[in-house]
């Protein structure tokens, strides 16, 4: 793989003017199909096979009218027991009919017919029904259903729209960029060359740009979530920025020990672009992993990222060339651009030279500090308790934080999360005696505040029951609810009983991905360790990674449960109500962190192995892999600490809780794990480090990542010659 990418990266340097002009056609030409072609983002969570999705299914088809998407209009009026008076009921008539005369709503529901109000006679709720489904809202349409009672706020009304109506993509805005810009800054210092850091994003923007033009180009015709593209930009930023930087640190080196710039740029392809490549595929293959779990919008997450990430692979091995071509010798520092041929002296006294050397002097203390240290990080993560987020994480100030509050206030946190039991038979008279015994049957179970009167579809062989729970959506007593509901129900003769809504949705989402989590791990884990062993020829090297990666994932839980959790220094990420992480975080972050783990090390320990190949002692060859790497990896961390961060600023909390991981994790990892403890324990284990048995080694396919048959094929060249 090496000699081919070597050959790549020269001919893309010597046609670097047809490379940069077919990726701009390229950008261009998916950014004018993105323009046109992106569809609407889907905020539902489907769960197929699920008894949740299965009532959801069934209601679609038996109440057609209320398959569309549904709000609720909160109302506050300025004293208790207003709403008992004329002008008071005349005020809420007024919100009715102004909501039922909305584009797109089928109908308004009266709270005074339904009594819809709360005992002191302060508080109302107004149901809307919309005909089309909350994906095909548009943005006139939640405008116009938000600016919904202007007349009775100037009354010293407070009317709050809220519901799954306004449920919108996240937006990416000025917070992000700040990563981006201290991701400059890293590589200016990294670099010591405007040209160099300006090269290296400029080339990780257009990756970016490429990736994400065509997953809008695709919505169109494939659904994805409104999380999707924020994950696939978070991520191709971070691993476009990272691999730019490890090919142009490799041309620096390459052009100072006095190589002409084409093969300077032949040969960093040639070995980090091997790591690179190799990099990619792990992060790409843990991510479509996330199939195997067989949740529909987290396979689309999965998918969307990996293409971003595969995107940032292709740049970086073509693009990152090619600009280097145009960049020549300016992408080394002004004062080193006249050494021409003469080898530069390497310097064994720089950071990364001093920390190996500390580290191996105190590799026992270094290991068990590090191994009890992230032991205790971890230890939160064994209270974690996993939801889909609710309308009461939204930041403060929103339209569905201030609906969530004053229903709360008003009606009590049950009926921010209320649940639909849909009762079926062959006959309405089955059904209609099916409806008597499940209501005694839930209204007998603790926890619950009321079952509302059903409502029979036209057949008379379908009922729908409304459950209202005396606990929030994702209070643990709610989830003990549901499992009690569905097991007194569940044993109704005649009829069939399915319990949904979306705190039933989101209970099951939380559980499948929980079922699916050691699985996923077990798979993670084992492909880490048999595509290490393909790349370092050992067995112990690769064991030694993989436990590095599930000290990073515990400690990375620990921290995220302990901030977001239980709440603390919550204050200083803007997170005013901590709760359950969002369901699919774990198995995301796992899927994510695996394949960064893999980056560092493979950058690290690629070069201990290639010195311990030809001919350095073991401790020797661990040295000299952590003095060349320790600066590539402590900036592209940084970046990547930087990038992710960035995330954590938006007011969407389940963005704001995947950057904060991510930067927790990769700070873990690279700074704890790859460049602390794996150096320690490499010279701890000495030269039985890079065993493998003959047997196995006949048999293993060799990848040469580190680029040992390019060496020989240069060699032979140089022969020939």
């Amino acid at each position: 793989m090496a000699t081919l990418l070597y050959r790549l990266g020269r001919a893309s340097l010597r046609r670097r003017r047809l490379v940069a002009a077919v990726w701009l056609v390229v950008l261009v030409g998916l950014g004018l199909a993105a323009a046109t072609l992106k569809g609407p983002m889907a905020s539902n969570f489907t769960m197929p096979g699920t008894e949740s999705q299965q009532a959801l299914d069934l209601l679609a088809e038996r109440f057609p009218a209320a398959s569309g998407a549904t709000g609720t209009i909160a109302v506050q009026a300025p004293a208790a027991g207003q709403l008992g008076t004329p002008e008071g009921q005349g005020v809420v008539k007024q919100i009715v009919q102004e909501a039922s005369a909305l584009p797109g709503v089928v109908g308004a529901v009266d709270p005074f017919q339904v009594r819809a109000l709360s005992p002191d006679g302060r508080y109302a709720l107004v149901q809307v029904q919309f005909a089309e489904g909350v994906d095909d809202i548009t943005d006139a349409q939640r405008d116009a259903y938000e600016k919904i009672g202007a007349p009775a706020e100037a009354q010293g009304w407070q009317v709050a729209p809220g519901g799954e109506v306004l449920n919108t993509e996240p937006e990416v805005g000025s917070t992000e960029a700040l990563g981006v810009l201290v991701a400059a800054i890293v590589l200016v210092i990294t670099f010591g060359s405007l040209v160099a850091a300006g090269m290296t994003m400029l080339n990780a923007l257009i990756g970016v740009g490429v990736g994400m033009a065509g997953l809008y180009a695709l919505s169109g015709a494939a659904e994805l979530t409104s999380t999707a593209p924020i994950l696939a930009l978070m991520l191709g930023l971070a691993v476009g920025i990272d691999y730019s930087l490890f090919i142009t640190s490799r041309h620096r080196q390459n052009l100072l020990d006095g190589l002409p710039p084409e093969e300077a740029v032949g040969r960093a392809v040639g070995t980090a672009g091997s790591a690179v490549v190799f990099a990619g595929a792990t992060v790409v293959i843990a991510l479509a992993g996330l199939a195997v779990v067989g949740i529909p919008f987290l396979t689309v997450m999965g998918l969307a990222a990996a293409g971003t990430v595969t995107v940032a692979v292709l740049v970086a091995i073509t693009l990152a060339p090619a600009l280097l071509g145009f960049a020549g010798r300016r992408v080394l520092p002004r004062r080193l651009r006249e050494r021409h041929a003469t080898p530069t002296a390497e310097d064994r006294t720089g950071f990364g030279f001093r920390w190996a050397h500390g580290v191996m002097r105190l590799r026992v203390p270094v290991i068990l500090a590090g191994v009890l240290g992230l032991g205790l990080l971890a230890l939160p993560a064994q209270d974690m308790r996993l939801a889909l987020p609710d309308a009461a994480a939204a930041p403060q100030g929103s339209a569905a934080r201030l609906n969530n509050d004053l229903i709360r206030a008003g009606f009590g946190p049950g009926f921010t999360g209320r649940l639909a039991v849909v009762v079926t038979a062959d006959s309405p008279q089955t059904t209609q005696a099916a409806v008597g015994q499940v209501t005694a049957l839930i209204q007998g179970t603790g926890n619950v505040l009321a079952v509302a009167p059903p409502q029979v579809d036209p057949s008379g062989r379908t009922a729908l029951l409304g459950v209202i729970p005396k606990t929030g959506p994702t209070d643990a007593a709610t989830e003990t609810l549901v499992h009690d509901i569905r097991a007194r129900v569940g044993s109704i003769g005649g009829a069939q009983v399915l319990l949904t809504g979306a705190t039933a949705i989101g209970i099951d989402v939380s559980e499948k991905l929980t079922d699916a989590l050691p699985v996923y791990l077990l798979l993670v884990v084992g492909l880490s360790i048999l595509l290490l062993m393909l790349v370092f020829r050992s067995i112990l090297v690769p064991v030694k990674a993989a436990v590095g990666f599930l000290f990073t994932v515990a400690a990375t839980f620990g921290i995220t449960v302990w901030v977001f959790q239980q709440g603390n220094l919550a204050g200083l990420l803007g997170l005013d109500v901590p709760g359950p992480l969002v369901s699919f975080l774990p198995i995301l972050l796992i899927g994510i962190l695996f394949g960064l783990a893999m980056d560092y090390q493979v950058f690290l320990v690629s070069r201990m192995r290639e010195d311990f190949v030809h001919g350095d002692t073991a401790r020797q060859a661990t040295i000299n892999g952590m003095g060349h790497g320790a600066r590539v990896v402590t900036a592209a961390a940084l970046i990547m600490i930087s990038v992710f961060g960035g995330f954590v600023f938006l007011d969407d909390a389940v963005i704001k809780s995947m950057g904060f991981a991510l930067a927790i994790g990769v700070a873990i990892d690279a700074f704890v794990v790859r460049m602390t403890i794996v150096p320690a324990v490499m010279s701890l284990l000495d030269t039985a480090a890079w065993w493998l048995p003959r047997w196995l080694d006949r048999i293993l396919p060799n990848v040469d990542v580190e680029g040992e048959g390019l060496r020989a094929h240069l060699e032979r060249q140089s022969s020939a010659v």
